[in-house]
């Protein structure tokens, strides 16, 4: 953690050992920073308390690995890079960009698609679940039981990207229900980032929706130039390990890429640039049933605000998450302040969030991607 007053005044001392004694969210290098900072850390002190008291809640997952993952990488104890090397799943595969630990990105490596688990079939999702997807389909366990996995399978750390789409929808049929849309279902996914390394586990979707052909716009200034106005079809699961597994046969193997084929249900179109400038040419093709917007970073970033504006303008329902409370807390009064009326969806647990804390995070609050939901 940096010290809370770093570059409000005099230089730091050394590093941020002095805790806030009553939130424990902050932390400062001297007694005389954190005098100096008290105006303006004392608006907050007693909401980041609040949200500290209910690090307990989202530290809860049902997963046999949840202390080393939740507890022990908060606490600096284990790191994502050594969690994953004891599992043999680090620097491989869908895995390859999970730890902080990885090589600078190649373009080489947007061009293909990885659809391997690097796990045994009775560890992944990889072929067509067994079960139509339940109506209460409520939280990992539920997603878990339903799929048919052990709850030591890692694979709800990458799985988090669609099932968080999954809940958005269902946190937007108030405004419109699902079972009225017929046909296809138009989702524009606004700032995608790792995501675009890990396109494969979108392929899931299959399996949530399996009554839509579900179409996705990524778009955001991460999308590699030479990906702008690319299509790709997702045909199937990732892959699992095993040689003989039905993922793999020629009626499930088709090719990942650009397909023109009726039978696919999950189509990415990749959009590179702001969604507001991007708008207009977009919905000649495609006008949105729902917005998401994962690990949103609205209130840090001033780009979102004609974005907003935007969304506000089109009336579509439109869901956001972001990693801490305190990040949705601020968002939410940006939403409020450009929409002029109060948030549709209220601050909520993810329940879909991913299962490992985020590292070196700039509060000590608890930290997950997709943690909180959110919307308008």
């Amino acid at each position: 953690m940096d010290c809370a007053a770093r570059g409000t005044g005099t230089p730091c001392t050394g590093p941020a050992t002095r805790r806030c004694g009553h939130c424990g969210a902050v932390a400062y290098c001297s007694l005389s920073h954190q005098i100096s900072h008290w105006n303006n850390h004392k608006e907050e002190c007693s909401r980041l308390e609040q949200q500290m008291q209910r690090a307990d809640i989202l530290h809860d997952f049902p997963f046999t690995y949840s202390t080393d993952a939740t507890l022990q990488v908060s606490a600096k104890q284990m790191t994502r890079c050594s969690f994953l090397a004891t599992r043999g799943l680090r620097h491989i595969g869908l895995w390859k960009y999970e730890c902080s630990c990885h090589h600078p990105i190649a373009s080489s490596e947007y061009l293909r698609i990885n659809d391997d688990w690097n796990l045994p079939s009775a560890l992944c999702p990889c072929t067509e679940p067994k079960d139509p997807v339940p109506i209460n389909l409520s939280d990992w366990k539920d997603y878990y039981q339903w799929r048919c996995l052990p709850l030591h399978s890692p694979v709800a750390l990458l799985l988090h990207w669609p099932l968080t789409i999954y809940q958005s929808i269902q946190l937007s049929a108030t405004r419109r229900s699902i079972s009225e849309i017929s046909g296809t279902l138009h989702i524009h996914y606004l700032g995608p980032e790792k995501e675009l390394l890990q396109l494969a586990v979108f392929g899931e979707l299959h399996a949530l929706l399996p009554h839509l052909q579900v179409h996705i716009e990524l778009i955001g200034p991460a999308v590699p130039q030479f990906r702008d106005g690319e299509r790709i079809n997702l045909c199937n699961y990732a892959h699992c390990l095993d040689l003989d597994c039905t993922c793999k046969s020629s009626s499930e193997n088709r090719s990942w890429g650009v397909s023109n084929s009726n039978a696919t249900k999950v189509t990415l179109w990749f959009r590179k640039g702001y969604y507001h400038d991007c708008f207009r040419d977009i919905v000649k093709d495609s006008f949105p049933d729902i917005i998401v917007a994962s690990n949103a970073g609205i209130a840090a970033y001033s780009d979102w605000l004609p974005t907003i504006e935007l969304i506000r303008e089109i009336d579509v329902p439109a869901i956001f998450s972001d990693f801490c409370e305190e990040a949705a807390h601020l968002a939410a009064r940006c939403i409020s302040a450009v929409s002029g009326r109060p948030l549709t969806v209220p601050i909520q647990v993810n329940p879909f969030r991913q299962p490992m804390a985020v590292e070196d995070t700039v509060l000590d609050l608890p930290c997950y991607s997709n943690c909180f939901l959110f919307g308008m």
